[in-house]
């Protein structure tokens, strides 16, 4: 099957239409509420003219804090039902709707110049010229009447030379400007053809699974997402077909999205509106309901509008752009990260959810300090999913110094293991290939309790992991009589194998997850699969 590059139809499509409707709606509903305040305001300029009525001042002022705290309470109105406002929309895009339909509108001119004007009519200049009485005649006096007969004749024949000019130049104008309309009219529809076509392709291609079109169609949904004022709505996406997985990379807002504000008040002693603080706890409990509120928002958006039930796990991390107030260096921690199946978050009934509790139950790596940027690690390295980003990183001069974890042999991969859960603080001792059972390295937690025996497998896989391995592992771990299994891969896990390990005592460290770890001990590696063929 031929293989579509959509990155065009991303920005004709996804930024021209989706974020252009997404815009107009936001740009109607701003001007509505700024047309609304200006209203209120010129009626309480009106009456703060007449200041010396002090009652009708006081009625103004009062009506300007009222304005102001009804604005905080929209405001916190929306934020509280980032949630709920998707609930109400059916996400699903049908792809008619991407379509252009319009018509092409001619020039208007030339409608007034496609329609010639009469011509002059001699009878109208004749008209003018009065006809000489009978006693003029019968006294011959008719010379005069010659004159404007003749005068008539002369305007006559100059409004016909006019005429004539002026109509060539009609004939002229209106047939330069149709072969320019007519030129428009082509690029119209040629245009719209390909546009259509695009749609088309992209419609095929998205039902048959291709990456570049599922990335597309859930660009395009997202987009059209309509958040309060404040989000930045950045995000990129990954697919990996196999286990039909969508990783989304998003950018949330900071905590200053929250009003700092609780309430106004109007003193009349001071003749000032005054802003009462809201307290750092609840600022803090309204940002951890946004970011929440997001992370499963973007998640349900994404399942309802999977018309080609091409998306089975959705793996939600959303950051923020931040400054390191200690540092002042700019910061992108991660806020919550979240990997789910379709099968389990659809059973969940978001209109009654405690939103947190939720994600806590889908096992999301949550800030417990969002409003201080406390960083959680993500789920799933973007960079490690995408390939496309991989391929492009990797032409940059400070990659080639990091060693691609693929060109070591599987001893040597063990090994790399092996030693990273040494410098972690285990105890670690490595396997032999012939006497092994299923395990690469054993490893000890010399912790009171807490600790024990642990077996670690090591796959150096380019193909996404299944359910089988994770079965092994831990009958091999019970086996050992371990408290703990650890599989290490290169690449992903299938939704299965995570089901599988779900509450035992069993960890899945994926090549994202992988690399993560062995920058925390000063290795700085990379993941480079060999291309197909």
């Amino acid at each position: 099957m031929p293989r579509y590059s959509f990155t065009s139809l991303i920005n004709t499509l996804a930024r021209d239409q989706a974020r252009q409707q997404r815009q107009i709606a936001a740009k109607q509903m701003r001007l509505a509420r700024e047309q609304a305040k200006q209203a209120r305001e010129s009626e309480r300029a009106r009456k703060l003219r007449d200041k010396e009525d002090k009652q009708r001042y006081l009625e103004a002022r009062l009506e300007e804090t009222g304005d102001k705290n009804a604005e905080l309470a929209e405001c916190l109105e929306a934020l509280k039902h980032i949630l709920d406002h998707a609930l109400s929309v059916n996400d699903a895009i049908p792809f008619e709707s991407l379509r252009i339909r319009d018509q092409y509108s001619p020039l208007p001119i030339l409608q007034e110049l496609a329609t010639p004007k009469p011509p002059p009519d001699k009878k109208r200049f004749l008209s003018t010229v009065k006809a000489p009485a009978f006693l003029e005649i019968s006294l011959g006096l008719q010379g005069r009447y010659r004159r404007d007969l003749q005068a008539a004749e002369t305007q006559y024949k100059a409004a016909v030379k006019a005429y004539e000019a002026s109509e060539q130049e009609r004939q002229s104008r209106f047939a330069e400007l149709s072969a320019q309309d007519e030129v428009a009219r082509q690029a119209f529809n040629l245009k719209v053809q390909q546009h259509n076509q695009e749609v088309d392709e992209l419609e095929n291609a998205y039902r048959s699974g291709d990456i570049s079109a599922v990335i597309t169609y859930n660009s395009i949904m997202l987009e059209r997402s309509v958040y309060p004022d404040g989000f930045p709505q950045r995000f990129r996406l990954a697919y990996i077909p196999a286990p039909k997985e969508l990783v989304i990379e998003h950018e949330l807002p900071d905590v200053k999205v929250i009003p700092d504000v609780a309430e106004y008040k109007y003193i009349k002693t001071k003749d000032s509106i005054e802003a009462k603080p809201r307290k750092v706890g609840e600022i803090k409990e309204l940002y951890q309901d946004v970011v929440a509120s997001a992370a499963l928002r973007t998640i349900h958006e994404v399942l309802e509008a999977d018309q080609g039930k091409l998306v089975e796990v959705v793996v939600f991390s959303g950051f923020v752009q931040a400054v390191d107030p200690a540092t002042g260096k700019d910061v992108r921690p991660c806020l919550v990260s979240v990997r789910t199946t379709r099968e389990r978050f659809t059973e969940i009934n978001l209109e009654r959810i405690d939103k947190r509790a939720c994600l806590r139950n889908l096992g999301a790596q949550v800030s417990p300090q969002p409003q201080a940027m406390q960083s959680v690690k993500p789920v799933v390295e973007f960079d490690m999913v995408d390939k496309r980003f991989v391929d492009q990183t990797d032409i940059l001069s400070d990659l080639e110094s990091r060693p691609n974890l693929m060109d070591l042999n599987p001893w040597e991969f063990e090994t790399l293991v092996s030693n990273l859960f040494g410098k972690m603080g285990l105890e670690t001792k490595q396997t032999r290939a012939s006497r092994d059972g299923g395990v690469d390295a054993v490893a000890f937690d010399m912790r009171p309790v807490l600790g024990g025996k642990v077996v670690i497998q090591a796959k150096r896989y380019k193909n996404t992991v299944g359910v089988a391995a994770v079965r092994d592992l831990y009958g091999t771990m019970i086996n050992e009589g371990a408290n703990k299994g650890i599989l290490v891969a290169t690449s992903s896990y299938g939704p299965d194998a995570y089901d599988f390990a779900k509450d035992k005592p069993l960890e899945l460290i994926d090549g994202g997850g992988l690399l993560y770890l062995l920058e925390q001990v000063g290795v700085k590696a990379r993941i480079v699969f060999p291309q197909e063929g």
